[in-house]
């Protein structure tokens, strides 16, 4: 079983942070997004894992420590790790194709933008399944429609009449991931163009129309990580998930001064906490300093410094250093506002 991750996005969205941090090695309650989703999808599939191939941007931006991370991510995976560029944005299918090399063989692509919660056994004798989640407003999302033997017939975009409440939530199984390269090649040859990129809808709508069966994967939980304010709330239900499943989120080797935590909060080690409260629902990142402040659901990352602080619904960067009466901050690596 292979792995394809597109993942060249500059992640606009969630900027500041995504300026110097490509939004998918993010962190969420401690862990970077994509090393979340890709150990979760692994759990499911339940199947060794030959080799995980990452699509990225530009070499300046996902640099050697980006593709560090990558490889060390599927090295603990017990697999490869394949590295393709994505130079020119050109769309879900167009980047599924910069991986063409690994395109065969039985895969799972998995946009790393989301991140989901799970337990379904996997139809591997489909010729492929869609995973969805099942959403109370399917007209404000892409949804699959299903026929009397539950196979998806068609994918409908934000549909104005009901078609089904399961939304596409962008990760993909192929028993035989050769046949989407096919028709994804078909796709760029003809310039066949859809939001003025080349998408991989296409290549499946393609697939179906000649008889490849489609079937449905629904997971519990999606979670969105595009925007500050998803984000957070994201942080703060993976946070309630790891409580729930018994993990340790507080590090042993943190310095705790006239201080409390609320649970569920992720903090990592080196962290000092001086006359402070901390929590509910709040991440912090290795060596920061929090003094005389309050933070609850938030995100706070690396060797930052935040003092006189009451903070709620916060994302505070790598390195920055907060002192002051604002709430519901966003602030990149390396500011200051003091």
């Amino acid at each position: 079983m292979k792995i394809i991750v597109p993942m060249a996005g500059r992640g606009s969205r969630l900027r500041p942070h995504t300026l110097t941090v490509p939004k998918p090695l993010i962190p969420v309650a401690g862990k970077p997004i994509v090393h979340r989703l890709i150990t979760d999808i692994v759990g499911i599939l339940d199947d060794e894992i030959e080799e995980i191939a990452f699509i990225l941007g530009d070499p300046a931006f996902f640099g050697d420590e980006v593709v560090k991370s990558l490889e060390e991510l599927a090295s603990n995976l017990g697999a490869k790790a394949s590295i393709y560029r994505q130079l020119d944005p050109k769309g879900t299918g167009h980047a599924i194709m910069c991986a063409e090399p690994s395109l065969s063989g039985p895969a799972v692509i998995a946009y790393a933008d989301t991140l989901i919660r799970a337990d379904f056994n996997l139809d591997k004798d489909a010729d492929a399944v869609i995973w969805t989640k099942k959403v109370a407003n399917p007209e404000a999302y892409g949804v699959v429609q299903l026929n009397d033997r539950n196979e998806i017939v068609a994918l409908v975009e934000k549909p104005k009449d009901y078609v089904s409440d399961e939304a596409v939530i962008g990760i993909y199984y192929f028993k035989d991931v050769s046949v989407l390269k096919q028709e994804l090649e078909h796709v760029l040859d003809n310039e066949i163009i859809n939001g003025g990129e080349y998408q991989i809808n296409d290549g499946i709508l393609r697939m179906m129309s000649k008889g490849k069966i489609f079937k449905t994967g629904t997971v519990d939980e999606w979670m969105d990580c595009g925007n500050k304010a998803v984000t957070i709330e994201t942080n703060a239900k993976m946070l309630g998930f790891l409580e729930d499943s018994g993990e340790d989120l507080v590090s042993n080797s943190i310095t705790k001064t006239n201080s409390e935590i609320i649970p569920p909060c992720f903090i990592a080690e080196g962290v000092q906490l001086i006359n402070s409260t901390i929590g509910p629902y709040v991440s912090i990142g290795q060596g920061t300093i929090i003094e005389d402040s309050s933070v609850k659901n938030s995100i706070i990352q690396t060797e930052a410094t935040i003092k006189n602080a009451t903070l709620d619904k916060a994302m505070i960067g790598n390195f920055a250093t907060f002192n002051g009466n604002f709430s519901t901050v966003s602030i990149g690596d390396y500011s200051e506002l003091i």
